[in-house]
């Protein structure tokens, strides 16, 4: 519980920050939620999903400092969050295996739905970054949603599945304010969407029991 308090107080101290225009509370801030998750993830059970799910946080704490920077550093910032994707993916597939056509189709319809509106106006330099990223991101919805309905621990299925929901949304609002149609509230929405997200892929640990893959 102390851990998700230390959660909570970073998380409202940064939208507080952000709300000031407080440009270096918010520097300092901003890793603690994800980082606190991280701590708190280690009193999840031992298993190979709760040690994938750590690598993700790890590479989305790296990638939320890279972002917070005031160089413009969103490539590397990508790339840290490509590699906490596919650490996600990784751990989704530790204890699932199946194919799951419905949700391999919704995974890959929004992903080409967000990637097409954001390559129609123009991603420049970045057009091979984000579509690889998108397909990351994508594949990591895909198995986050195969694990519904399976044998997998219903709780744990539930919370990775709305957790993967979360980030999508997250990015692809990112994706949207960035490159088609910037807005004022976007900001508040991204990171709360985003710490969301990271929760629910993060608590999705403590219901996860060892099963062998299907």
């Amino acid at each position: 519980m102390g851990w998700l308090i230390l959660a909570l107080m970073g998380a409202v101290t940064f939208l507080y920050g952000l709300s000031v225009h407080a440009t270096l509370l918010c520097l300092l801030v901003k890793p603690l939620p994800v980082l606190a998750l991280l701590g708190w993830l280690h009193d999840a059970p031992p298993s190979d999903y709760r040690r994938w799910i750590s690598l993700g946080l790890i590479f989305s704490l790296v990638g939320d400092v890279l972002l917070a920077l005031p160089q413009d550093l969103f490539v590397f910032g990508l790339g840290a969050f490509l590699v906490a994707h596919l650490a996600y993916l990784k751990a989704y597939l530790s204890d699932c295996r199946r194919l799951a056509l419905l949700p391999l189709i919704i995974a890959l319809s929004v992903g080409a739905v967000l990637l097409g509106i954001l390559i129609s106006n123009g991603l420049g330099p970045l057009l091979i970054p984000v579509i690889v990223y998108g397909l990351a991101i994508s594949a990591m919805l895909w198995r986050a949603l195969a694990r519904l309905g399976t044998d997998v621990p219903q709780r744990s299925a539930l919370l990775a599945a709305a957790g993967a929901v979360a980030f999508v949304f997250s990015d692809s609002v990112i994706g949207i304010n960035r490159f088609v149609m910037p807005f004022h509230a976007a900001p508040y929405v991204i990171i709360l969407s985003y710490w969301l997200g990271q929760w629910g892929i993060a608590a999705s640990a403590f219901s996860q029991s060892v099963r062998r893959p299907l």
